[in-house]
Parts: C-alpha cells; structure tokens; sequence
C-alpha cells in the first residue's frame, strides 16, 4: 500500500514540531521568509531542526532569497530539503547540492502541458509542490486549484498543496494519490498558530484514504 507523505508547514515552534512530528508528520516546513506571517527565524528554524527526531525532515522555505542567505540556512539550519517558492531558476535551486522542492502556483489559466514542462525545466529537484497560484505568488493562498489538471504520470512524483484541511485532504489523497501531502493554514486556529487536534485530523484523514485506496 502507498503511504502517502505529509508535510506540515509553518511551523514555528518546537512543541508544534514535535507533536506533529509524534502524529504522524513526515516532514516539517520552516518558512524562513521574513513577509510570510508564518515566518521563523533562522535561530529558532535551527532550534526546531536540532528537537525533531530522526527520520523526520525539515525543510527550509525560501522565497526569491540571495544565495547569502541560502547559503546561511543550509550552513546553520541544515535541513534535509530546500523549498523554493520564488522565481528561482533550475540552476540556482541545484547549486546548493542538497535535495529541493520547487513551488509552482497552478491557476485557472494552468493546463496540464504546462505542468510536463516546469517538470521538465526543474528535472533537478526532488519534487515539484503545486500550489494555488495567485497573484504572481506560488502559494499561501489558502485556496485549492482544480486538480484534474494535473497528468497522470506525473501525480506520484508531486507533492500536492493549496488550500488543503481535514475536510479535503482525504478527497485529495484518493482522487490525486500524489507522493505527499503539504498543509499550513488548514491546521491552524488562527494565523500561524498549530491547532494540535486539526493536525491529527488532517493525519488520520489521509491515512484512512491511503487504506481505501
């Protein structure tokens, strides 16, 4: 049986790393962005990386960073992925010799042609993240997007977001079956604060999807 991976994101403090971590959580997400309300810094994301326990990732979201700063984070935090949710090249993404996501935001004007060739263009990163794109940004709009458009053989290798929660994530799981998982602001009670029960909800939903699959 596939098990489907989960990425919780926006994390910003050890015991929400750590209860997700416990749950279930595959990986955890340190957006290290200082416009997201989300954002960590990069003591606290070091902090957080040195309390999880083994087998769980953490991974570094960046956005449009100088390669100072990237070079910093991998230095100091030392995730086990990198997150590039900006306009970043392929090239850029790859020259940190660490493995790494690429976000691209999927709109209403996105069709599946497109989605083969940002694989194509970023065939350097572990997975590419689809987001709800919007307003030039490639994510954090708490929307989903129309998940029909993406092709079936590219479905295992992605890693799906936007707008996802306890309520959809079981419907994503079963209708996209991508490689993992990722969530934010559907495990929240309010801006950048984890709802620990929520977390667990969104967990045991795509493990009840997983064994109906």
């Amino acid at each position: 049986m596939h098990r489907t991976r989960i990425k919780i994101c926006g994390i910003r403090r050890v015991e929400d790393a750590l209860f997700a971590a416990q749950a279930g959580a595959d990986a955890i997400g340190l957006i290290v962005h200082a416009d997201s309300p989300r954002a960590i810094s990069i003591e606290d994301a070091i902090a957080v990386r040195q309390a999880l326990p083994p087998f769980v990732s953490a991974v570094a979201l960046v956005v449009n960073a100088d390669r100072s700063i990237v070079d910093r984070i991998v230095r100091e935090v030392r995730p086990g992925l990198l997150q590039f949710h900006g306009a970043e090249t392929a090239d850029f993404c790859a020259s940190f010799a660490i493995p790494y996501l690429k976000a691209m935001g999927v709109t209403t004007g996105t069709a599946g042609t497109d989605l083969l060739k940002w694989q194509q263009q970023y065939s350097t990163a572990a997975a590419l993240l689809l987001d709800t794109g919007r307003d030039g940004k490639s994510g954090g709009t708490g929307t989903t997007f129309d998940w029909s458009v993406i092709p079936a053989e590219m479905r295992g290798r992605i890693v799906l977001a936007g707008g996802l929660n306890p309520a959809n994530v079981g419907l994503a799981v079963r209708t996209v079956r991508p490689w993992a998982v990722d969530v934010s602001s559907g495990v929240e009670s309010e801006t950048g604060r984890k709802d620990h029960a929520k977390i667990v909800a969104f967990i045991d939903q795509v493990r009840e999807a997983d064994a109906n699959v």
